[in-house]
């Protein structure tokens, strides 16, 4: 099954704390219907100083959002879209349900 949502395509939060704001796509996982996005659903973290991080203090973490709160963005009409699917040459390829281009 193809997902409808990639890692490093642009989506636009459509409701939350986040709405209306937009970033690409850093990790999907699948098993959670989940996604990590830039600069979305961020939170702060106290971490405690280590050998990777010799300061320490607090950290801004991404965390993973529902795949249910995003929507893709288009690359061609820069809109917020739902996906639909096409055959191009055997293969299933997305497209965008307004514009109907392929992304």
């Amino acid at each position: 099954m193809m997902a409808r949502i990639r890692k490093g395509d642009k989506i636009e939060v459509i409701s939350g704390k986040d709405k209306g704001k937009r970033g690409d796509v850093v990790q999907v996982l699948p098993s959670e219907d989940k996604a990590v996005v830039n600069g979305i659903n961020e939170a702060k973290k106290h971490q405690k100083p280590n050998m990777a991080n010799q300061k320490g203090g607090i950290m801004t973490i991404e965390l993973p959002i529902g795949l249910s709160k995003v929507m893709p963005v288009c690359p061609a009409c820069s809109n917020a879209v739902r996906v639909g699917y096409a055959v191009v040459e055997n293969k299933k390829v997305r497209v965008c349900s307004k514009c109907k281009e392929q992304f």
